[in-house]
Protein backbone atom coordinates (compact mmCIF):
# COMPACT_ATOMS: atom_id res chain seq x y z
CA UNK A 1 0.00 0.00 0.00
CA UNK A 2 2.79 2.05 0.84
CA UNK A 3 4.70 1.86 -2.29
CA UNK A 4 1.34 3.42 -4.48
CA UNK A 5 1.94 6.76 -2.27
CA UNK A 6 5.71 6.62 -3.13
CA UNK A 7 4.50 6.28 -6.89
CA UNK A 8 1.39 9.44 -6.07
CA UNK A 9 4.46 11.97 -4.39
CA UNK A 10 6.68 10.70 -6.92
CA UNK A 11 4.71 11.94 -9.73
CA UNK A 12 3.42 15.00 -7.51
CA UNK A 13 7.28 16.11 -6.57
CA UNK A 14 8.14 15.61 -10.65
CA UNK A 15 5.13 18.29 -11.80
CA UNK A 16 5.84 20.33 -8.87
CA UNK A 17 9.61 20.55 -9.94
CA UNK A 18 8.32 21.57 -13.68
CA UNK A 19 6.46 24.66 -11.88
CA UNK A 20 9.29 26.16 -9.46
CA UNK A 21 11.39 25.51 -12.59
CA UNK A 22 9.26 28.04 -14.52
CA UNK A 23 8.92 30.44 -11.98
CA UNK A 24 4.86 29.80 -11.68
CA UNK A 25 3.02 29.04 -8.19
CA UNK A 26 0.53 28.22 -10.98
CA UNK A 27 1.61 25.68 -13.20
CA UNK A 28 3.01 24.62 -10.17
CA UNK A 29 -0.26 23.59 -8.55
CA UNK A 30 -2.08 22.45 -11.69
CA UNK A 31 1.27 20.28 -12.10
CA UNK A 32 0.12 18.86 -8.59
CA UNK A 33 -3.39 18.55 -9.91
CA UNK A 34 -2.48 16.99 -13.29
CA UNK A 35 -0.21 14.54 -11.29
CA UNK A 36 -2.92 13.41 -9.50
CA UNK A 37 -5.52 12.66 -11.63
CA UNK A 38 -2.87 10.68 -13.68
CA UNK A 39 -2.23 8.83 -10.85
CA UNK A 40 -5.85 7.99 -10.08
CA UNK A 41 -6.45 7.24 -13.77
CA UNK A 42 -3.58 4.80 -13.44
CA UNK A 43 -4.69 3.24 -10.42
CA UNK A 44 -8.02 2.70 -12.13
CA UNK A 45 -7.00 1.16 -14.92
CA UNK A 46 -5.28 -1.13 -12.85
CA UNK A 47 -8.13 -2.18 -11.09
CA UNK A 48 -10.08 -1.92 -14.00
CA UNK A 49 -7.53 -5.11 -14.72
CA UNK A 50 -8.18 -7.26 -11.60
CA UNK A 51 -11.78 -7.28 -12.13
CA UNK A 52 -11.71 -7.77 -16.12
CA UNK A 53 -9.52 -10.57 -15.24
CA UNK A 54 -11.78 -12.07 -12.27
CA UNK A 55 -14.65 -11.52 -14.71
CA UNK A 56 -13.61 -13.42 -17.04
CA UNK A 57 -12.21 -16.43 -15.02
CA UNK A 58 -9.32 -16.66 -17.32
CA UNK A 59 -7.33 -17.73 -14.04
CA UNK A 60 -4.32 -19.03 -15.80
CA UNK A 61 -3.51 -15.65 -17.15
CA UNK A 62 -2.99 -13.34 -14.62
CA UNK A 63 -2.42 -9.96 -15.45
CA UNK A 64 1.21 -8.48 -14.56
CA UNK A 65 0.36 -5.42 -12.27
CA UNK A 66 3.33 -3.95 -9.57
CA UNK A 67 2.75 -2.54 -6.31
CA UNK A 68 0.03 -3.66 -4.27
CA UNK A 69 -2.06 -4.71 -7.24
CA UNK A 70 0.10 -7.58 -8.33
CA UNK A 71 -0.47 -8.95 -4.19
CA UNK A 72 -3.91 -8.68 -4.47
CA UNK A 73 -4.07 -10.49 -8.14
CA UNK A 74 -1.94 -13.05 -5.88
CA UNK A 75 -4.05 -13.43 -3.00
CA UNK A 76 -7.34 -13.81 -5.40
CA UNK A 77 -5.19 -16.54 -7.38
CA UNK A 78 -4.69 -18.17 -3.92
CA UNK A 79 -7.93 -18.11 -2.84
CA UNK A 80 -9.22 -19.23 -6.65
CA UNK A 81 -6.96 -22.17 -6.17
CA UNK A 82 -8.57 -23.11 -2.83
CA UNK A 83 -11.73 -23.08 -3.76
CA UNK A 84 -11.14 -24.96 -6.95
CA UNK A 85 -9.45 -27.83 -4.80
CA UNK A 86 -12.54 -28.02 -2.33
CA UNK A 87 -15.23 -27.86 -5.54
CA UNK A 88 -12.98 -30.76 -6.43
CA UNK A 89 -12.82 -32.55 -3.36
CA UNK A 90 -16.64 -32.07 -3.24
CA UNK A 91 -17.62 -32.98 -6.55
CA UNK A 92 -15.32 -36.06 -6.24
CA UNK A 93 -17.67 -37.01 -2.65
CA UNK A 94 -20.53 -36.20 -4.81
CA UNK A 95 -19.66 -38.65 -7.67
CA UNK A 96 -18.58 -41.75 -4.93
CA UNK A 97 -21.79 -41.11 -3.55
CA UNK A 98 -24.25 -41.30 -6.75
CA UNK A 99 -21.92 -44.39 -8.21
CA UNK A 100 -22.97 -45.79 -4.21
CA UNK A 101 -26.77 -44.79 -5.04
CA UNK A 102 -26.39 -46.27 -8.80
CA UNK A 103 -24.53 -49.66 -7.27
CA UNK A 104 -27.94 -49.33 -4.88
CA UNK A 105 -30.27 -52.65 -5.35
CA UNK A 106 -33.26 -50.24 -4.51
CA UNK A 107 -34.11 -47.57 -7.07
CA UNK A 108 -33.93 -43.94 -6.38
CA UNK A 109 -35.44 -41.14 -8.19
CA UNK A 110 -35.58 -37.39 -6.95
CA UNK A 111 -38.33 -35.04 -7.93
CA UNK A 112 -38.76 -31.61 -7.54
CA UNK A 113 -41.81 -29.24 -6.55
CA UNK A 114 -43.76 -29.93 -9.31
CA UNK A 115 -43.55 -33.61 -9.61
CA UNK A 116 -40.83 -33.66 -11.91
CA UNK A 117 -37.38 -35.81 -12.53
CA UNK A 118 -34.25 -34.50 -11.72
CA UNK A 119 -32.64 -37.55 -10.68
CA UNK A 120 -32.68 -41.06 -10.71
CA UNK A 121 -29.96 -44.13 -10.54
CA UNK A 122 -30.60 -47.28 -13.00
CA UNK A 123 -32.24 -49.58 -10.82
CA UNK A 124 -35.43 -47.34 -10.41
CA UNK A 125 -35.62 -47.01 -14.13
CA UNK A 126 -35.38 -50.51 -14.44
CA UNK A 127 -37.56 -50.81 -12.15
CA UNK A 128 -40.38 -48.20 -12.98
CA UNK A 129 -39.91 -48.76 -17.38
CA UNK A 130 -38.58 -45.16 -17.54
CA UNK A 131 -36.26 -44.34 -20.50
CA UNK A 132 -32.85 -42.68 -18.53
CA UNK A 133 -31.93 -40.24 -21.34
CA UNK A 134 -35.81 -39.65 -22.53
CA UNK A 135 -37.79 -39.02 -19.48
CA UNK A 136 -35.55 -36.86 -17.21
CA UNK A 137 -37.28 -33.95 -16.46
CA UNK A 138 -41.00 -35.07 -17.13
CA UNK A 139 -43.68 -35.62 -14.75
CA UNK A 140 -43.70 -38.82 -13.16
CA UNK A 141 -47.27 -39.23 -13.31
CA UNK A 142 -46.61 -39.17 -16.86
CA UNK A 143 -44.54 -41.81 -16.93
CA UNK A 144 -46.07 -44.63 -14.45
CA UNK A 145 -49.81 -44.30 -15.47
CA UNK A 146 -50.93 -47.25 -12.80
CA UNK A 147 -53.52 -45.92 -10.78
CA UNK A 148 -52.78 -46.77 -7.45
CA UNK A 149 -49.37 -45.30 -7.72
CA UNK A 150 -51.60 -41.98 -9.06
CA UNK A 151 -53.79 -41.74 -6.18
CA UNK A 152 -50.48 -42.46 -3.70
CA UNK A 153 -49.01 -39.37 -4.98
CA UNK A 154 -51.78 -37.08 -5.11
CA UNK A 155 -53.13 -37.85 -1.44
CA UNK A 156 -49.96 -37.02 0.15
CA UNK A 157 -49.61 -39.46 2.96
CA UNK A 158 -46.53 -41.89 2.42
CA UNK A 159 -46.73 -43.43 5.76
CA UNK A 160 -46.80 -46.53 4.16
CA UNK A 161 -45.85 -47.90 0.20
CA UNK A 162 -47.90 -48.86 -2.52
CA UNK A 163 -47.25 -51.81 -4.73
CA UNK A 164 -47.70 -51.31 -8.60
CA UNK A 165 -47.02 -54.57 -11.51
CA UNK A 166 -43.57 -53.82 -12.36
CA UNK A 167 -42.92 -53.52 -16.37
CA UNK A 168 -41.94 -56.84 -17.77
CA UNK A 169 -44.78 -58.53 -15.53
CA UNK A 170 -46.85 -60.92 -17.18
CA UNK A 171 -49.33 -63.74 -16.06
CA UNK A 172 -46.94 -66.23 -15.95
CA UNK A 173 -43.91 -64.90 -14.36
CA UNK A 174 -45.44 -61.46 -12.20
CA UNK A 175 -43.35 -58.96 -11.23
CA UNK A 176 -44.53 -56.11 -7.82
CA UNK A 177 -42.33 -53.12 -7.75
CA UNK A 178 -43.09 -51.30 -3.76
CA UNK A 179 -42.72 -47.10 -4.09
CA UNK A 180 -42.51 -45.51 -1.36
CA UNK A 181 -42.05 -41.60 -1.30
CA UNK A 182 -40.44 -39.51 1.92
CA UNK A 183 -40.71 -35.46 0.94
CA UNK A 184 -37.65 -33.26 2.05
CA UNK A 185 -36.73 -29.53 1.33
CA UNK A 186 -39.11 -27.55 -0.22
CA UNK A 187 -42.36 -29.57 -2.05
CA UNK A 188 -39.42 -32.28 -3.63
CA UNK A 189 -39.85 -35.76 -2.84
CA UNK A 190 -37.46 -38.64 -2.76
CA UNK A 191 -38.91 -41.88 -4.01
CA UNK A 192 -37.72 -45.19 -3.74
CA UNK A 193 -38.40 -48.21 -5.48
CA UNK A 194 -37.97 -51.94 -4.97
CA UNK A 195 -38.85 -55.01 -6.30
CA UNK A 196 -41.15 -57.21 -3.88
CA UNK A 197 -41.47 -60.14 -6.30
CA UNK A 198 -39.32 -62.75 -4.63
CA UNK A 199 -40.64 -61.44 -0.82
CA UNK A 200 -44.39 -61.91 -2.16
CA UNK A 201 -43.43 -65.02 -3.49
CA UNK A 202 -41.71 -66.42 -0.48
CA UNK A 203 -45.20 -64.89 1.03
CA UNK A 204 -47.15 -66.72 -0.63
CA UNK A 205 -45.21 -70.18 -0.43
CA UNK A 206 -44.95 -69.94 3.07
CA UNK A 207 -49.19 -69.12 3.75
CA UNK A 208 -49.49 -72.52 1.15
CA UNK A 209 -46.64 -74.60 3.25
CA UNK A 210 -48.80 -73.43 6.52
CA UNK A 211 -51.87 -74.26 5.32
CA UNK A 212 -50.83 -77.62 3.18
CA UNK A 213 -49.00 -78.96 6.43
CA UNK A 214 -52.11 -78.04 8.59
CA UNK A 215 -54.65 -80.13 6.12
CA UNK A 216 -51.78 -83.19 5.44
CA UNK A 217 -51.54 -83.36 9.68
CA UNK A 218 -55.80 -82.59 9.92
CA UNK A 219 -56.75 -85.00 7.95
CA UNK A 220 -55.21 -88.06 9.73
CA UNK A 221 -55.62 -86.57 13.44
CA UNK A 222 -59.30 -86.84 12.24
CA UNK A 223 -59.67 -90.42 11.01
CA UNK A 224 -57.83 -91.22 14.72
CA UNK A 225 -60.05 -89.08 16.60
CA UNK A 226 -63.09 -90.56 15.06
CA UNK A 227 -61.79 -93.96 15.68
CA UNK A 228 -60.82 -93.15 19.67
CA UNK A 229 -64.41 -91.92 20.03
CA UNK A 230 -66.01 -94.99 18.36
CA UNK A 231 -63.77 -97.35 20.72
CA UNK A 232 -64.64 -95.78 23.59
CA UNK A 233 -68.32 -95.23 23.26
CA UNK A 234 -69.10 -98.77 21.01
CA UNK A 235 -69.03 -102.26 22.32
CA UNK A 236 -66.61 -103.60 19.99
CA UNK A 237 -65.45 -107.56 19.25
CA UNK A 238 -62.02 -108.19 18.67
CA UNK A 239 -61.76 -108.51 15.28
CA UNK A 240 -63.27 -104.68 15.01
CA UNK A 241 -60.84 -103.52 17.69
CA UNK A 242 -58.11 -105.00 15.83
CA UNK A 243 -59.59 -103.41 12.25
CA UNK A 244 -59.73 -100.09 13.92
CA UNK A 245 -56.03 -100.37 15.26
CA UNK A 246 -54.60 -101.05 12.33
CA UNK A 247 -56.13 -97.97 10.74
CA UNK A 248 -55.02 -95.83 13.37
CA UNK A 249 -51.84 -97.23 13.32
CA UNK A 250 -51.48 -96.58 9.46
CA UNK A 251 -52.79 -92.74 9.78
CA UNK A 252 -50.23 -92.34 12.85
CA UNK A 253 -47.23 -93.87 10.10
CA UNK A 254 -48.30 -91.10 7.64
CA UNK A 255 -48.08 -88.51 10.26
CA UNK A 256 -44.85 -89.66 11.47
CA UNK A 257 -44.09 -90.33 7.53
CA UNK A 258 -44.99 -86.20 7.04
CA UNK A 259 -43.27 -85.16 10.37
CA UNK A 260 -39.74 -87.09 8.63
CA UNK A 261 -40.03 -85.45 5.22
CA UNK A 262 -40.42 -81.73 6.85
CA UNK A 263 -38.00 -82.37 9.50
CA UNK A 264 -35.52 -83.44 6.17
CA UNK A 265 -36.43 -80.84 4.03
CA UNK A 266 -35.78 -77.95 7.21
CA UNK A 267 -32.07 -79.96 7.77
CA UNK A 268 -31.54 -79.40 3.94
CA UNK A 269 -32.03 -75.82 4.14
CA UNK A 270 -30.26 -74.94 7.10
CA UNK A 271 -27.12 -76.83 6.24
CA UNK A 272 -23.83 -75.83 4.72
CA UNK A 273 -23.42 -77.29 0.91
CA UNK A 274 -22.32 -81.07 1.28
CA UNK A 275 -18.22 -81.44 2.20
CA UNK A 276 -16.27 -82.74 -1.34
CA UNK A 277 -14.40 -85.29 1.56
CA UNK A 278 -16.80 -88.11 1.32
CA UNK A 279 -17.94 -90.20 -1.15
CA UNK A 280 -20.13 -93.24 -2.30
CA UNK A 281 -19.89 -95.39 -5.09
CA UNK A 282 -22.81 -95.08 -7.67
CA UNK A 283 -23.09 -98.77 -8.24
CA UNK A 284 -23.77 -99.47 -4.02
CA UNK A 285 -26.10 -96.28 -4.28
CA UNK A 286 -27.59 -98.05 -7.13
CA UNK A 287 -28.04 -101.22 -5.40
CA UNK A 288 -29.11 -100.22 -1.90
CA UNK A 289 -31.98 -98.14 -3.21
CA UNK A 290 -33.17 -100.57 -5.35
CA UNK A 291 -33.46 -103.00 -3.05
CA UNK A 292 -35.62 -100.94 -0.77
CA UNK A 293 -37.97 -100.40 -3.29
CA UNK A 294 -38.12 -104.53 -4.05
CA UNK A 295 -39.31 -104.57 -0.27
CA UNK A 296 -41.74 -101.80 -0.98
CA UNK A 297 -43.02 -103.08 -4.35
CA UNK A 298 -43.57 -106.97 -2.03
CA UNK A 299 -45.58 -104.76 0.45
CA UNK A 300 -47.76 -103.13 -1.98
CA UNK A 301 -48.04 -105.25 -4.41
CA UNK A 302 -46.82 -109.13 -3.60
CA UNK A 303 -42.90 -108.19 -5.89
CA UNK A 304 -45.44 -107.75 -8.96
CA UNK A 305 -43.08 -105.21 -10.26
CA UNK A 306 -39.96 -106.16 -12.54
CA UNK A 307 -36.28 -104.19 -11.69
CA UNK A 308 -33.98 -103.68 -14.33
CA UNK A 309 -30.19 -102.04 -13.71
CA UNK A 310 -27.81 -100.21 -16.37
CA UNK A 311 -24.80 -99.49 -15.50
CA UNK A 312 -22.01 -99.75 -18.10
CA UNK A 313 -19.14 -98.16 -15.52
CA UNK A 314 -18.77 -97.38 -12.24
CA UNK A 315 -17.73 -93.99 -10.75
CA UNK A 316 -18.13 -92.26 -6.97
CA UNK A 317 -19.97 -89.46 -6.25
CA UNK A 318 -18.77 -86.91 -3.93
CA UNK A 319 -21.31 -85.75 -1.52
CA UNK A 320 -23.54 -86.41 1.26
CA UNK A 321 -24.00 -90.06 1.28
CA UNK A 322 -27.80 -89.82 3.42
CA UNK A 323 -28.80 -87.19 1.26
CA UNK A 324 -28.24 -88.72 -2.29
CA UNK A 325 -29.72 -91.57 -0.42
CA UNK A 326 -32.36 -89.93 0.15
CA UNK A 327 -32.71 -88.50 -2.96
CA UNK A 328 -32.72 -91.60 -5.44
CA UNK A 329 -34.61 -93.34 -2.96
CA UNK A 330 -37.66 -90.94 -3.13
CA UNK A 331 -37.47 -91.28 -6.94
CA UNK A 332 -37.43 -95.59 -7.06
CA UNK A 333 -39.89 -95.23 -4.26
CA UNK A 334 -42.90 -92.77 -6.09
CA UNK A 335 -42.01 -95.39 -9.29
CA UNK A 336 -43.06 -97.97 -7.17
CA UNK A 337 -46.21 -96.18 -5.59
CA UNK A 338 -47.54 -95.34 -9.16
CA UNK A 339 -46.86 -98.21 -11.66
CA UNK A 340 -49.07 -100.87 -11.34
CA UNK A 341 -48.09 -104.43 -10.53
CA UNK A 342 -46.09 -106.34 -13.52
CA UNK A 343 -45.06 -102.74 -14.31
CA UNK A 344 -41.28 -102.15 -14.68
CA UNK A 345 -38.88 -100.18 -13.46
CA UNK A 346 -35.16 -99.53 -14.52
CA UNK A 347 -32.18 -97.57 -13.40
CA UNK A 348 -29.77 -96.52 -15.41
CA UNK A 349 -26.36 -94.59 -15.37
CA UNK A 350 -24.42 -92.93 -17.56
CA UNK A 351 -21.08 -91.17 -17.60
CA UNK A 352 -21.54 -88.17 -20.22
CA UNK A 353 -18.73 -86.68 -22.76
CA UNK A 354 -18.57 -83.49 -21.07
CA UNK A 355 -18.18 -85.50 -17.26
CA UNK A 356 -20.87 -85.06 -15.98
CA UNK A 357 -23.13 -88.37 -14.29
CA UNK A 358 -26.98 -88.98 -15.15
CA UNK A 359 -28.87 -91.37 -13.02
CA UNK A 360 -32.26 -92.04 -14.95
CA UNK A 361 -35.01 -93.84 -13.00
CA UNK A 362 -37.95 -94.76 -15.43
CA UNK A 363 -41.42 -96.69 -14.94
CA UNK A 364 -43.80 -97.78 -17.16
CA UNK A 365 -46.70 -96.06 -15.18
CA UNK A 366 -49.84 -93.73 -16.28
CA UNK A 367 -47.43 -90.97 -17.34
CA UNK A 368 -47.95 -87.06 -16.07
CA UNK A 369 -49.71 -84.76 -18.06
CA UNK A 370 -47.21 -82.01 -19.55
CA UNK A 371 -49.16 -79.10 -17.39
CA UNK A 372 -48.05 -80.81 -14.16
CA UNK A 373 -44.41 -81.55 -14.99
CA UNK A 374 -43.05 -77.64 -14.20
CA UNK A 375 -44.74 -78.02 -10.83
CA UNK A 376 -43.79 -81.12 -9.70
CA UNK A 377 -41.15 -80.68 -7.27
CA UNK A 378 -42.95 -77.62 -5.77
CA UNK A 379 -44.34 -78.97 -2.03
CA UNK A 380 -47.48 -80.51 -1.55
CA UNK A 381 -48.60 -80.54 -4.92
CA UNK A 382 -49.71 -83.68 -6.24
CA UNK A 383 -50.74 -84.87 -10.09
CA UNK A 384 -53.73 -87.00 -8.10
CA UNK A 385 -54.26 -86.05 -4.48
CA UNK A 386 -56.27 -88.83 -3.33
CA UNK A 387 -53.89 -91.46 -5.55
CA UNK A 388 -51.15 -90.06 -3.59
CA UNK A 389 -52.40 -90.55 -0.35
CA UNK A 390 -54.21 -94.06 -0.76
CA UNK A 391 -49.85 -94.69 -1.66
CA UNK A 392 -48.77 -93.28 1.15
CA UNK A 393 -47.22 -89.84 -0.70
CA UNK A 394 -46.60 -87.37 1.23
CA UNK A 395 -45.85 -84.70 -1.49
CA UNK A 396 -42.49 -83.95 -0.35
CA UNK A 397 -40.67 -86.96 -1.74
CA UNK A 398 -40.12 -84.84 -5.14
CA UNK A 399 -39.40 -81.71 -3.19
CA UNK A 400 -36.52 -83.20 -1.15
CA UNK A 401 -34.88 -84.54 -4.86
CA UNK A 402 -34.82 -81.73 -6.17
CA UNK A 403 -33.11 -80.16 -2.89
CA UNK A 404 -30.53 -82.41 -2.22
CA UNK A 405 -29.59 -82.40 -6.14
CA UNK A 406 -29.20 -78.57 -6.01
CA UNK A 407 -26.93 -78.64 -3.26
CA UNK A 408 -24.71 -80.99 -5.38
CA UNK A 409 -24.13 -78.68 -7.74
CA UNK A 410 -26.81 -80.89 -10.28
CA UNK A 411 -30.22 -80.93 -11.20
CA UNK A 412 -33.31 -82.89 -11.66
CA UNK A 413 -35.09 -83.77 -15.27
CA UNK A 414 -38.47 -84.94 -15.81
CA UNK A 415 -39.83 -86.36 -18.89
CA UNK A 416 -43.33 -88.43 -18.97
CA UNK A 417 -45.68 -89.21 -21.93
CA UNK A 418 -49.04 -90.21 -20.86
CA UNK A 419 -49.59 -93.59 -20.92
CA UNK A 420 -46.29 -94.17 -21.85
CA UNK A 421 -44.39 -93.66 -18.38
CA UNK A 422 -42.15 -91.53 -16.90
CA UNK A 423 -38.08 -91.06 -16.59
CA UNK A 424 -36.84 -88.90 -13.85
CA UNK A 425 -33.15 -88.14 -14.48
CA UNK A 426 -30.49 -87.04 -11.67
CA UNK A 427 -27.70 -85.01 -13.53
CA UNK A 428 -24.19 -84.19 -11.28
CA UNK A 429 -22.21 -82.16 -12.57
CA UNK A 430 -18.11 -83.17 -13.09
CA UNK A 431 -16.68 -81.64 -10.37
CA UNK A 432 -18.87 -84.20 -8.41
CA UNK A 433 -17.97 -86.98 -10.42
CA UNK A 434 -14.41 -88.63 -9.71
CA UNK A 435 -14.04 -91.85 -12.34
CA UNK A 436 -12.45 -94.86 -11.01
CA UNK A 437 -8.78 -95.94 -12.51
Amino acid sequence: MGTRYVELLGMMFVASLWGWYEGSMLLLFSGCVLAAVAWMALDSWRFGQVLHWMREGDWANEPNLPHVWQLLVNKIRRLQKNLQSKAQENQSRLDEFLLAIQASPNGVMLLDSDGRIEWSNQTAFEHLGIDSQRDLQQHVVNLIRDPGFSAYLSKGDFQTEVSIPGPRTSASKPVVIAIRVHPYGIRRKLLLSRDVTAVQQAEAMRRDFVANVSHEIRTPLTVISGFVETMQSVPLDEAERNQYLALMAQQAQRMQTLVSDLLMLSKLEGSPIPSRQTTILASELIAQCVQEARNLSEVLTGGGHAFAIDQPQDVQLIGNRTELLSALGNLLSNAVRYTPAKGKISVSMRLMPEGDVQIAVSDTGAGIAPEHIPRLTERFYRVDRSRSRDTGGTGLGLAIVKHVIQRHGGQVKIESQMGVGSVFRLQFPADRVRQLS
